[in-house]
């Protein structure tokens, strides 16, 4: 029997790619197309799920719906690597290396006082001081997380997208009634990110572009036996990174969050400290002048002001549920606020069905 639902996806980034997936997990035979400007393969700066650094370090501090997110896509994360290791996701350390005090880091969470994934890697272990960098006040190993290859990773939800009869319309709209491509549409996933600051109909002025640039290098003759992060607080504007990328993927390299920065070009004085800093986080790394140089990038986070939007509202052509605004945390929460933002969708048909029964 054929579901009378009919859904439209906006955007085609992690978050769009994993919620027309999971909103085909709960209706197995609807029609769901994907309406987006771009694709995996596509480098925009409009688009910025290609240029993530990619890997799964909570942000997430709230003791709530945002931890929730992110212990959801962690563990998805566990089984795509296992079954999937085509898709490029690796397990791997991580060495977290931090300027400030433990409480003015921001990585623990609220009300608890504790890291809530302590357990989740494989339990935390902290840095010795012989071990930490100059100037570094704590650090902490995480035994086991997980670094993407983003491109990759892009590609195989595209490809798992259209293995699942999910239809892909590359077009740009100006407005978020534009996705109701048939009188049929019963619901529209906005998941346009930063776009959403613009988008006919949203308008949402709370977001704004967090820059970051980074650094694509060569895998050194000694690869990387786990990923680096150093910063003053888990989130903060002077952060410097180092992570591997699977399946030959070369190491990524850097990076900063400049809020409300909309330029999209590559400073290469910039870049040449982000490799100054990432040697010096990471010695294997080499020197860097002997770094080799794959390809420079600019990606512009949607962030925004209170955190992710997530809700569902009713307009005059059907539902529209918005899933965007997740900074710098789009690949770690991904599956956490899909299976969200389809549950509050779920929710709404059933309340629409309590009041119109059908006869």
């Amino acid at each position: 029997m054929s579901d009378p639902n009919s859904f439209v996806i906006l955007g085609a980034g992690v978050i769009g790619l994993s919620t027309a997936l999971t909103l085909r997990s709960k209706f197995p035979t609807a029609p769901i197309t994907i309406l987006a400007n771009h694709f995996p393969g596509d480098y925009n700066v409009e688009y910025c799920s290609p240029w993530a650094g990619g890997n799964w370090c909570s942000s997430a501090n709230d003791n709530g719906l945002l931890e929730s997110f992110d212990r959801l896509t962690f563990e998805r994360f566990k089984e795509i690597a296992s079954k999937h290791p085509e898709a490029g996701i690796q397990p791997s350390p991580l060495r977290m290396v931090f300027d400030q005090k433990v409480e003015d880091s921001e990585i623990l969470s609220r009300d608890t006082g504790r890291v809530w994934y302590d357990d989740l890697v494989g339990g935390l272990i902290p840095l010795a001081q012989h071990q930490l960098p100059d100037g570094a006040v704590f650090g902490l190993d995480l035994p086991s997380t997980f670094v993407i290859n983003t491109q990759i990773y892009l590609r195989w939800l595209l490809a798992k997208c259209q293995a699942e009869n999910i239809r892909t319309i590359q077009a740009a709209v100006s407005s978020v009634d534009d996705a109701f491509i048939s009188s049929s549409t019963t619901a529209v996933f906005n998941c346009t990110g930063l776009s959403s600051h613009s988008l006919g109909g949203v308008n949402d002025k709370s977001l704004y572009p967090t820059r970051g640039q980074t650094v694509l290098v060569e895998q050194p003759i000694q690869p990387l036996q786990r990923m680096y992060f150093r910063s003053p607080r888990r989130v903060d504007n002077d952060t410097t990174y180092v992570f591997q990328r699977p399946l030959a993927g070369g190491i990524i390299l850097g990076g900063c969050r400049e809020d409300e920065n909309w330029n999209g070009e590559v400073d290469m004085d910039f870049a040449q400290d982000i490799m100054r800093r990432c040697c010096a986080l990471a010695p294997e790394l080499g020197k860097p002048e002997d770094l080799k140089v794959i390809k420079h990038g600019v990606g512009l986070r949607p962030g925004r002001k209170g955190g992710p939007r997530i809700e569902a509202e009713v307009r005059s052509k059907g539902f529209v549920v918005h899933n965007y605004g997740a900074a710098g945390a789009g690949y770690q929460a991904s599956w956490g606020m899909a299976n969200h933002a389809v549950s509050l969708l779920t929710e709404a048909l059933e309340a629409k069905e309590q009041i119109s029964p059908k006869l």
